[in-house]
């Protein structure tokens, strides 16, 4: 698996679509294989395949909306249903569109494929599509090179081209794919409101090769325009494995978005089977301002309490100075919440998923300012030669000198959210079954362990396994 597609809340339920080739054939059938269903952001139900491959070409990524009032006029007179975007990849990229009329269960394409012609260029692809509510349009974000396309709608069949936003404005590094765009009150203000437009970029992402960067500004129904320098680059996640980022359309608060957790560097090479790829855990996203700066914030989404089964470590005003593991605990999906105070610490933090010659760090540098996650030892590393590495994010303590590390640990990835979201990073490891160690440590003087919390996580599939 790898991009999700068309994700949309819709009668209580949240549509996840991914891209996915059940024919096991490179590119073969290549379509929004999967479609997954979930009430609660963490227990999925399958479904059957979504959008399959045909003579126009193989199916690439897209997003999908709910046409409530029948602007398309593909449901009838008072009805509604669901509608998709995704592009076809034949002799050249154009865009398609399908509706749903049982609220994504099944899906027809519509008879005038495609509904968007390839204007001569190489890159033109993964239409994400919103309602503008100010305009009073449909507003659809295409990736093309190195930059977005906006087009504009009334019926989300025509569209018009409205602007360009992308050449030569922050990292340029690889081709941009898989835009969004949404907008947000800033520390919750109302009166204060800006857009964040978000685009991937393979390769030449900040971990190295893929990753995403987003932009802060204005959207006024036709034109995006950035706040800052346009050399400027915000990184999503610091991380390796947070690709192709998009957001449930129909939600209401703020957006919640999810990412394919790998990367293209080494994708195809992971040491699974019969699977390959996962997908992030969930994300709120919002906007404070961070050090003068206004930032994306990212935390886990929904009732992520909900997936904790037992408590396994409950610790608070602990002196750490050296190695601390705890010689009783043995997991390997689990919850970290951990607040420190500096002190004196040049280094802190955790190993994670330990074992026989097998650890993960996650970690903060406080002569440097860094958050860090070093997998160099975290298991199987040797499918590939760019995978093993350490990756850092810079990260302030909070004003009264604290560092929140809040990661959560599963059988192949590490997902860190330092200080409230402030810095994201996201990795895959594949360690050994037998590494389920856990130590705290602290090197070059000592810190305070304010408070420690692990708590043992239950399976997102309510069997335990994929019925």
């Amino acid at each position: 698996m790898n991009d999700p597609n068309g994700m949309v809340y819709f009668e209580g339920k949240y549509h996840l679509f991914y891209q996915h080739n059940p024919t096991g054939n490179e590119f073969g059938n290549m379509g929004w294989g999967g479609h997954a269903v979930s009430e609660d952001l963490y227990h999925w139900e399958e479904k059957p395949m979504a959008l399959e491959a045909d003579d126009q070409g193989m199916i690439f990524s897209g997003g999908a909306v709910y046409d409530e009032y029948n602007t398309s006029g593909l449901f009838g007179e008072g009805k509604s249903g669901l509608v998709a975007f995704y592009t076809i990849a034949g002799e050249e990229q154009t865009q398609g569109l399908a509706y749903s009329e049982d609220g994504g269960e099944t899906w027809k394409k519509y008879r005038g494929n495609p509904i968007l012609p390839n204007p001569g260029i190489k890159d033109f692809r993964d239409p994400k599509v919103i309602w503008h509510e100010e305009s009073e349009k449909w507003i659809m974000l295409l990736a093309a090179g190195n930059k977005v396309i906006f087009y504009g709608s009334d019926n989300l069949i025509d569209w018009e081209q409205l602007s360009e936003f992308g050449i030569d404005q922050g990292a340029q590094g690889g081709v941009w794919e898989t835009p969004e765009l949404f907008q947000l009150p800033v520390d919750g203000d109302p009166s204060n409101q800006k857009w964040v437009l978000q685009v991937d970029m393979n390769p030449g992402s900040i971990a190295g090769g893929s990753g995403g960067q987003y932009f802060i500004g204005d959207f006024d129904g036709k034109t995006f325009t950035r706040e800052g320098a346009k050399d400027d680059i915000n990184w999503v996640d610091y991380g390796t494995d947070f690709y192709a980022a998009q957001a449930f359309s129909n939600d209401e608060g703020n957006p919640i978005w999810l990412a394919w957790m790998s990367n293209w560097m080494y994708a195809s090479d992971f040491p699974t089977d019969p699977w390959k790829g996962a997908m992030s855990l969930p994300r709120e996203v919002s906007l404070k301002e961070v050090n003068g700066e206004t930032r994306l914030i990212q935390e886990p989404a929904g009732e992520i309490e909900s997936n904790r089964s037992k408590k396994l470590v409950d610790m608070s005003d602990k002196e750490v100075e050296g190695r601390m593991p705890l010689d009783d605990f043995k997991a390997d999906t689990y919850e970290v919440v951990a607040e420190f105070d500096l002190d004196t610490s040049g280094e802190f933090g955790f190993r994670v998923r330990k074992g026989d010659g097998e650890e993960t760090i996650v970690g903060y540098d406080s002569k440097n300012n860094l958050a860090f996650v070093d997998r160099q030892n975290s298991g199987d590393t040797s499918f590939h030669e760019q995978f093993p590495g350490v990756y850092r994010a810079p990260l302030e303590p909070t004003e009264g000198g604290k560092v929140k590390l809040h990661l959560f640990v599963d059988r192949s990835s590490v997902e860190l959210f330092a200080n409230n979201g402030n810095r994201v990073m996201t990795n895959r490891i594949f360690p050994s079954e037998e590494s389920d160690g856990f130590e705290i440590y602290a090197m070059n003087g000592k810190v305070k362990l304010d408070s420690l919390e692990v708590y043992e996580l239950e399976s997102s599939w309510k069997t335990g396994e994929k019925e």
